[in-house]
């Protein structure tokens, strides 16, 4: 199927006007459009851009039973040159693919997903806001849409790619996080789904996440699932330490997302010549590093999140707590970079961005609420 097939349904009217640009949560708002196309008799049928709205979804749907749905998440930016930019849309592509392989969900050809993105995106270019820490969040979905109670990969599928202005995921990012490290629940075992992003994931994290909150914390920092004595990944992000000057971050086995912004801070550092010991890292090493003062940073990355330090961290009822500058200065320094990136304000020296085409006419958004 080509794109050049693709129909665009325009939204009567716009709810642009509804939306306080200055009260942005993470995802409470979408934009006025989505892109839609099913998958059937083997392969992916004619795309389309309608109004964002419900869809019809009949109870029978396998998905709905047993969870067979994959979904990606990035970002779209403008600049401060007056172009639109989406941030590593081939990285995430690649690892929607890798989630559909697990799955058994037939992918999307590469380049229709590229062209999606971009499509939508100049459409609904007024929605992505402009100032310092929002974006155009953009969630690919994919679920199986055969009705059938026979526990089987489905035979049909649909497709949704949708928009969500959005603003920092945590509040009062620039203070610091507080991860609880969890030694009961699971997030993933060896040989699961801990590295596709798919929903069962996190319907798993959701008891244990809303526990650790009302106990103060603002995520969840999990351990391995055989043990529960290695570092994975917290919930929202991938977890970096900087211990006695070294950058330590857990590897990708098989058990955690191998996030996009994960691999944009050790590309980044790379750069610096300052490597990343990707290894495994006890839980208990982090502990003892924490009581002898050596833990100089802890900081999180993700799409969501960008990167986002972590002021202390809670394990077996001991607070351990970031002594120096939260967020320190490499921290500072990443999170600076990548949104200098990301904005265009810096150079995009390893081609990251995708430059998505707005008509110079339509380079500014709409006016909004105030």
């Amino acid at each position: 199927m080509k794109m050049s097939q693709l129909s665009v349904t325009r939204a009567a009217q716009s709810r642009i006007h509804l939306v306080d640009f200055d009260k942005l949560g993470f995802g409470p708002v979408f934009s006025d459009h989505m892109f839609c196309m099913d998958y059937a008799d083997g392969a992916w049928g004619p795309p389309a851009v309608v109004p964002y709205g419900p869809v019809p979804i009949a109870p029978g749907v396998a998905s709905l039973h047993y969870g067979q749905m994959v979904f990606d998440g990035l970002k779209a930016f403008w600049g401060a040159d007056g172009n639109v930019r989406v941030f590593r849309p081939e990285a995430n592509a690649r690892r929607l693919e890798d989630s559909c392989a697990r799955l058994c969900i037939p992918p999307m050809p590469r380049e229709m997903f590229m062209e999606a993105i971009r499509q939508l995106v100049a459409l609904d270019h007024a929605w992505i806001p402009r100032q310092p820490g929002q974006s155009l969040y953009i969630r690919p979905l994919i679920i199986g849409a055969e009705e059938h109670l026979d526990v089987r990969p489905s035979s049909r599928y649909r497709f949704f790619m949708i928009t969500a202005p959005v603003g920092s995921y945590f509040k009062n990012t620039a203070a610091g996080v507080s991860l609880h490290v969890e030694h009961e629940y699971t997030r993933a075992a060896p040989g699961g789904l801990g590295f596709a992003k798919t929903a069962a994931n996190y319907a798993a994290a959701l008891f244990p996440t809303t526990k650790s909150r009302r106990e103060g914390a603002d995520q969840v920092l999990w351990l391995d699932g055989a043990e529960h004595r290695f570092v994975e990944e917290v919930g929202a992000m991938n977890i970096f330490f900087k211990i006695g000057g070294q950058v330590l971050t857990p590897p990708l086995e098989g058990t955690i997302l191998p996030g996009v912004t994960r691999d944009s801070v050790i590309t980044l550092l790379a750069d610096k010549e300052l490597a990343v010991q990707q290894r495994r890292l006890a839980i208990d090493e982090v502990v003892q590093a924490f009581r002898e003062g050596k833990v100089e940073e802890v900081f999180g990355a993700g799409t969501a999140a960008v990167v986002s330090p972590v002021r202390q961290m809670t394990y077996r009822g001991e607070t351990l707590a970031i002594r120096g500058t939260v967020p320190g200065p490499l921290t500072s320094a990443l999170y600076d970079e990548i949104t200098g990136i990301q904005s265009g304000r810096l150079p995009d020296r390893h081609g990251w961005n995708m430059l998505v085409p707005v008509p110079a006419q339509q380079a500014r958004p709409l006016s909004r609420a105030r």
